[in-house]
This record gives structure tokens, sequence and C-alpha cells, in this order.
């Protein structure tokens, strides 16, 4: 079992806890750092380090990875300004995404070498755990191939429509960044993006689809449930 520390950092701005992450990802670089020289020989089962897992929400803002392109926001800074949104060029993969109120952020930070698995059965894990907390309210969601994140609809009929945009970042076995679930996310403002780089889908929330406002604190019990079922975690309140 992944002893893992549980923060929820509710409303905050991007920038913020950005910042939080990368304190406590510098943290969990210098432990195993430290453990790595350790005589690993005489030790061969080595113990999990600070294992993270962060959930907030953030103001209206921008976020465009690392191999994004910069025409995918559609709209110029004085733009930005107009409808209150901030804007990043950030270091995890993938390209634009939009953060903002009544969406479910998710940051894991994670030593995946601890943890036993690898980049790709993360990410996997994370889609599977999104995909049976939406399943919790009714949902059918899956993936799409060479589209990381979490869909409805991903045959395009009548459109595919992405739930949960999913981005990492992973040095030395150890995760950053993470998940942006849409449960009561204004999607107006998605149509100033090409979220995610595509301009031919669409986006959608947990709102949109079952008609009325969901309760955001069901929603981060039924994740932090489904992310501890499969990652096998036990799940600690953070008090640093």
């Amino acid at each position: 079992m992944n002893r893992v520390r549980y923060k929820d950092l509710g409303r905050i701005r991007y920038e913020e806890a950005w910042k939080f992450q990368k304190e406590i990802f510098a943290e969990v670089l210098s432990e195993k750092k430290q453990r790595d020289g350790e005589h690993r020989s005489d030790n061969p089962t080595r113990q999990p380090g600070f294992q993270t897992l962060v959930f907030c929400e953030h103001p209206h803002v921008y976020t465009l990875g690392k191999n994004g392109k910069q025409n995918n926001l559609l709209i110029n800074p004085e733009a930005l300004e107009r409808i209150g949104a901030e804007f990043f060029e950030i270091d995890r993969g993938g390209d634009i995404t939009y953060h903002g109120p009544g969406q479910l952020v998710g940051y894991p930070i994670f030593d995946l070498e601890s943890m036993g698995i690898g980049v790709r059965e993360y990410i996997r894990l994370l889609e599977e755990s999104i995909i049976l907390c939406l399943r919790d309210f009714g949902l059918t969601a899956s993936r799409l191939e060479g589209a990381a994140g979490v869909w409805l609809e991903p045959g395009g009929f009548p459109v595919a429509r992405k739930i949960c945009a999913i981005g990492v970042r992973v040095s030395r076995h150890v995760t950053m960044h993470g998940f942006a679930l849409n449960v009561n996310t204004d999607l107006d403002y998605f149509q100033y993006i090409n979220p995610c780089g595509f301009d031919d889908k669409g986006v959608t929330s947990l709102q949109r689809e079952s008609g009325r406002e969901i309760d955001m604190e069901q929603v981060k019990t039924r994740m932090k449930f489904r992310l501890s079922e499969l990652f096998g975690m036990e799940l600690t309140e953070y008090t640093g």
C-alpha cells in the first residue's frame, strides 16, 4: 500500500499552486537522491518517498505545454484581460488547456519508481480512475486513440467531447501537473483556444451532460476513492 499525503488547496491562483507543486517536487527529488546515495544493494526494497496528491480549483487561466503552439491561443493579451484570464507557458507535456472555477484539478506528485509503474501505465491509471469516477455519476467515458485525456463519444458520433484533460511532466520518475476534470466549468472559456491543439472536437462537463449542477465535494470524494483504488494508495492529510 502506497502512503500518500493529500492536500486540498481550494480556489487558488495558478501561479501559487505551481509554486507549491514545485516545492513538493523538489522535496521528493531531494529525498529520492538521498535514498539513491545509500547502499541500494543492501536495501533493494526501498520505501516510497513523499508521495503527494493535490486537489484545487483555479481562477480563469490558460496554460500552454512545452510542445504546444502559441497560435492555439486565439485571443491577444488585451482580450485575455477583458475576460479576466491569465496565461502561462509551463513545463508539462501537451498543448493548451483552460482551468477555471468549477473544474477539479488534480496534481499527483508521485515517485513512479517507488510505486513500481512506468509513465505509460501511470497515464493509463489516471485515465481509468477518471473514467470510473464519471461512471459513478452515470456517464460512460473512454479514451481517444492518439489523444491523452478522457472523452465522451470518442468515435465522433455525434462529436467527440473532452471532459478531462491530462498533461504531465516526469523527471527521474517523479511526476508533476496532472488532470483537469470539467465538473461545473464555464465552457464558454474554451472558445478562446483550440483545446489541447484540436480544432475539430468539442469539450463538455459533468454539469452539461447530466443537466444539473454537481456537488464538487462529492466528485472529490469519488476521485480520491478511485485514485486510491487503482494506485493502491492510503491517503493521509498533508499538514505541511
